[in-house]
This record gives structure tokens, sequence and C-alpha cells, in this order.
């Protein structure tokens, strides 16, 4: 994630950022250039103080204080690049939902983010019936009904509200024995299936072949797998060939897994990148990891070139969190085969 400047203090900004906390301005985000940009108000437009001549309205979910981006005052659509995908939000009635969802937001957001920066085809149920689209739903108030699971089908991701709640959300993560559990996760996991439906099932000549040479084939049966894992745990190799427990469940599941992580590592790399981290560990055995993150890792030549820069990075964010008495920020490993399968991620996002 990069970092922004106000157009009229140079104050420093962060993406969620709604007001200039210095000199008062507004504040929108225009997907089309990544900037997060001032803004002055024109009767019912606003205009950005880097480019006065455009014309700008906020996207309608701004009302809720739940999106801060803007779409063109001149245009047919009200909802901005992410929130035109929503199709159920939480019922605003209930007590806590307008929180839940505010949450809920700030991670789809980030989500869109990253698909913009990579320009992943991004279709609607409007353009296409398999388009990517949200149900961000509650539990039924019946305690004998069926939960909602946070899943994905043909381009309907859905995602249970109750992961907004911190204590409800780690309870599900130590219940499941998750090394990691957040809405951001969700989101990159769930989207996940979506682009294998778009970029390897539906991808060019031999991507499904080189996709079943790596994860496996799809064609088991999935839920005869998902209870095999329930029932009996993680097969005993799991970590020489995948990122996580669960990614062992199932080819998707392991596609799944190993798209969300290459996005958590491209996007911290990014961050990393905005502040111009440096590391140069002060012990003879980790010279060699010295590194400099001075590259956007967005649009990075090779797997490898992430990867370098990824390794000693995590050595000292885990560290550093774990001298506040916190557990690791990312308390992965990445095998050979792992990488191998990022770096068909990495080509896949590239060739799309």
């Amino acid at each position: 994630m990069q970092l922004f400047e106000c157009g009229n203090c140079r104050q420093t900004l962060h993406f969620e950022n709604r007001l200039c906390e210095r000199c008062g301005h507004r504040l929108g985000y225009i997907a089309a250039r990544q900037a997060l940009v001032a803004l002055d108000q024109d009767g019912e437009v606003w205009r950005s103080l880097d480019a006065p001549e455009e014309n700008w309205r906020f996207c309608a979910n701004a009302a809720h204080d739940v999106c801060n981006w803007l779409v063109p005052a001149n245009g047919a659509d009200i909802f901005c690049d992410a929130c035109r995908h929503n199709r159920t939000i939480p019922d605003l009635s209930v007590e806590g939902n307008l929180y839940r969802w505010r949450r809920i937001e700030d991670a789809k957001h980030r989500l869109f983010y990253s698909l913009i920066q990579f320009r992943l085809p991004l279709t609607t149920r409007r353009e296409d019936p398999e388009g990517l689209v949200f149900d961000m739903i509650a539990d039924p108030s019946d305690p004998n009904a069926e939960r909602v699971l946070t899943g994905h089908a043909s381009g309907l991701i859905t995602i249970n509200i109750a992961e907004a709640d911190d204590a409800e959300r780690e309870s599900r993560r130590a219940g499941l024995g998750e090394l990691y559990r957040t809405l951001l996760g969700h989101f990159r996991h769930e989207v996940g299936h979506y682009y294998w439906d778009r970029l390897v099932r539906d991808g060019g000549p031999g991507t499904l072949d080189r996709f079943r040479d790596l994860f496996g084939d799809e064609r088991t049966d999935y839920a005869e797998a998902l209870d095999r894992h329930y029932a009996n745990g993680s097969r005993d190799d799991w970590r020489d060939a995948c990122i996580s427990a669960y990614a062992a469940v199932h080819p998707w599941e392991d596609f799944a897994e190993t798209w969300a992580h290459y996005l958590h590592i491209v996007d911290t790399l990014g961050t990393a990148n905005a502040y111009g981290i440096r590391l140069r560990p002060q012990v003879a055995e980790l010279r060699g990891l010295a590194t400099r993150i001075d590259f956007d890792a967005y649009h990075a030549d090779t797997i490898e070139m992430v990867v370098e820069a990824w390794t000693p990075l995590t050595l000292a964010v885990n560290s550093l969190n774990r001298s506040m008495g916190l557990s690791d920020l990312y308390p992965f490993v990445l095998s050979p085969l792992v990488i191998t399968k990022l770096g068909f991620v990495h080509d896949l996002i590239r060739s799309a």
C-alpha cells in the first residue's frame, strides 16, 4: 500500500483517511489514478486540488461513511469501482451492523486497491452472469437455522458479518487451529476462487494443465475432501507442499490460499517500499539477508525478486512483534514448492 500526501498542506495521508488532520480538507480516492486527493466543494460537485478541471461526486455509500472513493460527476454510476460489486449489505436497522459494515468495507476496498493495481478483470453481475458480487450478511436470529458460511460460488462471495467482530473471529481462528484469520485475508482468499474460474478454468492454452501439475486435479471430490479434512486433520507433509494446513484440503483451496498469500506479500512489500525500508542484520549469519526494498512489488518481473525481499522482511517484522509480546506477523514458511506455486500466481496475474 502506498503512502499519500495532502494536496494542500503535504500532510502524510493513509488510504482510509476521510479528512486531512492538519488542514481539514475533505479527501477522496480516485481509483483510476490510484490517488487520495484533497478536495474543494463546488455546489454539488467536488474538485481535486491537483486537477481542478475534473468534477467528482462521492460514492453513494459515503453517506454511511463506509467509502471515501469518488465517481465522475457526469457519469451514470452512483457507486464506485469497489461498491458497485455489492449485492447485499448488512441490515443497518440492527445495532452494530453499521460498524461491522464499515470494517468489512475497509478490508474490501484494500482488496480492490490490489486488484486495480494488478489491472485484473473486474466485471459485475450486470455485465456478466458470473461477474464478481458480494453478499455481506448475518447469521439468522433463529439458533436452529443454518449458519451463514463465508465462501465463493460462481462469482458470488458471501461474507458472514460476524467476522468483523474481533472476539468472534479470534474464537473461530482458535477453534479451527488457524495461524491467521482476518477480514482482508477472507476477501483475498475468496477472490482467489473467483480468479481461478476466470484465469485458470477459462484461461489460455496449457494453463489448466500447468495448474494440475502444481496443485493437483481439481476434479477430485471437493465435499469429500473437506469432510476428510475436518474429520482427520491435515496430512502430515502439508508444510512441504502448501502454504497452510487448509491449503492441503483440495487443489481449489490450495490455489485460493496461495493467491491470498501472494496478495499479502505484494501489498506488504508495497508498504515497505513506501517507507523506504532497508534491512542490515547485525549478526554475521544473517548479513546475507541484507536488503533494500526499493521496487514496485505489484509489477515485479519475477517471483524470485519478490521472495528475496520478503524473506528478510518477515524475519525482521516477526522479531519486532515478539518484542511487543505478540504472535508472529507472518507465521508461515515458503518451501521451494510453495514458491513455485506463488510463481504460478505471479505469472497468471501478469498475463491477465
